[in-house]
């Protein structure tokens, strides 16, 4: 819905004021683990991985994006950074969407800070259904306002101070300290920036959906030349293949989400199971871009960008374009970046689809 860097002031953290954001990592917490990636300037334009990991989190920590159990998220937080094994302390970290209300608004031009602060705020007082000292708030300037020339647009966030305050907290039990917090569906669309180039014309008037499917629910964010025009979600996710395996082949949650990912299923897995369960993940997508085609002036999807956990399923990509018949393909936001010794290639690519939020994330270092 805006373009550009949106970060919710967070009181006492001067770094936000600074010029330049310090040196940090992407730090996503999503419902079923914590993500962690390093980007270093590898010069000339270039970004290289510096390190990544994973650190799978305990069942129920976080539900619907909410910290559910405080000590649990703070320890596999800290274990996810010993992991990445970086002096680095400061964190970026996200909320997911559904977390932020968001609204657009049209003001004049040429306003100073100040009486633009108190425009946005006597805007949010209208579209936020919470007291304003209950809520963080911030804004960003996407431009000039597509039908006035004199006014420009305007992005408001607002997200309440506890979700906030609760990942700012699990950090700093962790040892680390959060200098920037985004929206995780917009640290997607930065990550997603980075391999614009593979898609003709590098994506110029052209309509791509980033489809995010989690363990528990699938995230489609439509865009047209780097703007959202579309965003949705819906309940659907990795963990409806975890039940299958468990009720199919009796195995317990634990053992069923372990075989998902290490294989050694009997050979029915995949006709049985595996297969179905692809043919719902086609058919949730093609409902996903008739809900887009239905609520805006579209009538069409150029290109899908599979990313989440449940992209890195072999035959996702396949199941997607064969069910709605659009080109699709699985994010790799590293694919133009120099690798350090310590990662091993086929590794990130196998995780790659997972990382784009925390990708994104740490991209926040390079902000000017």
């Amino acid at each position: 819905m805006f373009k550009g860097k949106l970060s919710f002031n967070l009181d006492a953290i001067e770094a936000l004021l600074k010029p330049r954001t310090p040196p940090l990592i992407g730090a996503d917490i999503s419902s079923s683990a914590i993500k962690m990636v390093e980007i270093a300037d590898a010069g000339k334009g270039l970004y290289r991985v510096e390190r990544y990991a994973i650190e799978p989190l305990p069942k129920d920590s976080v539900v619907d994006g909410n910290i559910n159990n405080l000590d649990a998220v703070s320890e596999a937080l800290k274990r996810c950074h010993k992991r990445l094994g970086t002096g680095l302390k400061s964190v970026a970290m996200a909320l997911p969407n559904a977390a932020v209300i968001t609204k657009k608004i049209q003001v004049p031009a040429g306003q100073r800070e100040e009486d633009l602060e108190l425009q946005v705020e006597t805007e949010a007082n209208q579209y936020i259904p919470f007291a304003l000292d209950e809520v963080n708030l911030d804004f960003q300037v996407i431009g000039p306002a597509p039908n006035n020339p004199e006014d420009v647009e305007v992005m408001i966030a607002a997200s309440r101070k506890e979700k906030i305050e609760d990942r700012i907290a699990a950090a700093e039990v962790a040892g680390l300290k959060t200098v920037v917090m985004d929206v995780d569906i917009l640290a997607s669309q930065t990550a997603f920036e980075l391999m614009q180039n593979q898609f003709p014309d590098n994506g110029k008037d052209q309509n791509i959906a980033i489809v995010d499917v989690g363990a528990t629910m699938m995230n489609v964010n439509v865009l047209r030349n780097s703007q959202s025009i579309y965003m949705r979600e819906q309940p659907f996710g990795g963990i409806q293949l975890t039940q299958e395996i468990q009720n199919h082949f009796g195995l317990s949650a634990e053992e069923a989400e372990a075989a998902k990912r290490a294989g050694g299923l009997p050979e029915n897995y995949e006709s049985d199971v595996l297969q179905p369960f692809l043919d719902t993940f086609g058919l949730e997508v093609a409902r996903a871009l008739q809900f887009f085609f239905t609520s805006t002036q579209h009538n069409q999807v150029n290109h899908i960008v599979l990313s989440g956990g449940c992209a890195a399923i072999p035959g996702a990509d396949v199941a997607v374009t064969k069910r709605t018949q659009v080109n699709t393909i699985i994010a790799n936001p590293f694919v133009n970046m120099a690798l350090s010794s310590r990662i091993k290639p086929k590794s990130l690519t196998q995780d790659a689809s997972s990382l784009m939020v925390a990708c994104g994330l740490a991209m926040r270092r390079f902000d000017p």
